[in-house]
């Protein structure tokens, strides 16, 4: 029989990589004024993405899902918001089509203030200090003061989440996303791209297609799904008392939602037999995603399956496939076929961000892009093989102008990464990395349905 469920059941488990505060009080206050906040997303929106999920688990669609490594309260600005959902755009447009499939936008914004870090202090100059947890835990500045872990943080991370969405609902649905906008998607600073200008070709081709739909009496004017599109939000469900302020029960369904985004995903570190966050995502209805990395074993997978999906129901589970560019062809089938074997309708997504860290020349954490392009072709590789879909792609990055990742092709190179290294966290894409990523992508989405119909001419071609 299933263990009974409310929004604290959590509280009994084994809870790691959560912040511990100083006056339970204050947290216990600034809770409780967190349950009397509106929620940020809504039940319905939810049940939408897991529906779109569903298609993706069927091999009808593609799941995109990007965004910053770890939103700060510094960076908050209406521009660098448009500028990562733009960008997400134009990844999603090439990889349409490409693939002739929706494909389903889901950003890592609005929410996306937690961090798991590795050790619980970092060293600077001999001085010792908690390590940084995220904005809507404490301070990323190296002082003693800013390394508090303060509850009311997640009051500030509420607010700025509302605003994100409000502004990226404005986006999705008030024009900008607009395909006879597609020409003004690409950013000034991306020029210095090849990649600009094959999207810009593509940006022709769009045009006339729609200039031909006119042509035909079709005025894309009047068709809602050329004037905007459907744009989600999710992060990692780290900082489980704020998950659960903002845990609703659904007035249709009587079903419980976190309505702090519509997906919700379990870090690789936070995944394990008798976790807290295992036990608090088993009970919220939104579309639930789990990292999974070399330490994972076809057991355990299916065992977290069944915990958290033992309905089976299609669009309730992504796995986000992290092992690193040369563990994917060794670690991800063993898990691919005990979860086909068992009949688990789940999208498989690739993470190619997270396994490749270095650490560069010049002292910075970077990702180099080649072995970010080598993990995303041998998770598609190992997929065709095995005759499963490749559905998604899970990656760090922003529309700004940052160098924190080596390669591509405008070269950031070791010296260079100094020039613009922004983050609070991990090295992120920048817009022009991004882009070219997903070009790459459309390319192997295209081999991979041509390959299905037969049609290998077409699959060696790619997009031409």
């Amino acid at each position: 029989m299933e263990r009974p469920w409310t929004p604290n059941s959590w509280q009994a488990f084994e809870a790691r990589h959560l912040p511990s505060y100083a006056d339970p009080a204050v947290l216990a206050e600034v809770q409780g004024s967190l349950t009397r906040h509106p929620p940020l997303v809504f039940a319905g929106e939810a049940r939408a993405l897991k529906q779109d999920l569903a298609e993706v688990a069927a091999g009808r669609a593609f799941l995109l899902q990007g965004g910053d490594c770890a939103e700060s309260f510094a960076e908050f600005h209406p521009d660098n918001i448009r500028d990562t959902f733009r960008v997400l755009l134009q990844m999603a447009v090439v990889m349409t089509f490409a693939s002739k499939q929706p494909v389903v936008k889901v950003g890592r914004m609005a929410g996306q203030f937690a961090k798991p870090r590795s050790a619980a202090e970092e060293t600077q100059g001999g001085v010792t200090l908690p390590s940084y947890l995220g904005d809507i835990v404490n301070g990323i500045e190296f002082e003693s003061g800013a390394r508090v872990n303060d509850p009311q943080r997640m009051v500030r991370a509420y607010y700025q989440s509302a605003a994100t969405l409000n502004l990226l609902r404005a986006f999705a649905g008030g024009g900008y996303a607009n395909l006879r906008q597609v020409h003004q998607w690409t950013l000034d600073f991306m020029d210095r791209s090849p990649w600009a200008e094959k999207f810009a070709r593509m940006a022709d081709r769009i045009g006339e297609a729609l200039d031909f739909m006119e042509a035909c009496g079709v005025d894309p004017a009047r068709v809602p799904q050329l004037q905007g599109t459907s744009f989600y939000t999710s992060h990692e469900a780290l900082l489980l008392p704020y998950e659960q302020a903002l845990t609703r029960r659904d007035s249709l369904t009587g079903d419980w939602y976190d309505t702090s985004a519509h997906m919700l995903w379990i870090g690789d570190r936070t995944r394990f037999a008798g976790s807290a966050h295992v036990e608090f995502a088993r009970g919220i209805g939104n579309p639930i995603g789990m990292k999974c990395g070399p330490t994972l074993e076809p057991d355990e997978i299916l065992r977290l399956l069944d915990t958290l999906n033992p309905s089976r129901e299609p669009g309730r589970i992504t796995l986000i496939a992290r092992f690193g560019h040369d563990k994917v062809e060794r670690g991800l089938p063993p898990l691919l076929r005990a979860v086909t074997r068992e009949g688990h309708p789940v999208v498989w997504s690739c993470d190619p961000m997270h396994g490749n860290v270095i650490r560069s020349e010049s002292g910075f954490k970077t990702r180099p892009f080649d072995r970010i392009l080598a993990e995303v072709r041998s998770f598609f590789d190992v997929h065709r093989a095995e005759g499963s879909h490749a559905g998604g792609i899970h990656v760090e990055m922003t529309g700004q102008d940052v160098t924190e990742c080596i390669g591509g092709a405008v070269a950031i190179t070791h010296e260079t990464l100094k020039d613009r290294y922004h983050t609070h966290c991990d090295p992120r894409l920048n817009a022009a990395q991004a882009l070219e990523l997903a070009f790459l992508i459309a390319e192997m989405i295209n081999a991979e349905h041509a390959l299905n119909a037969g049609d290998e001419q077409v699959a060696q071609a790619g997009l031409g």
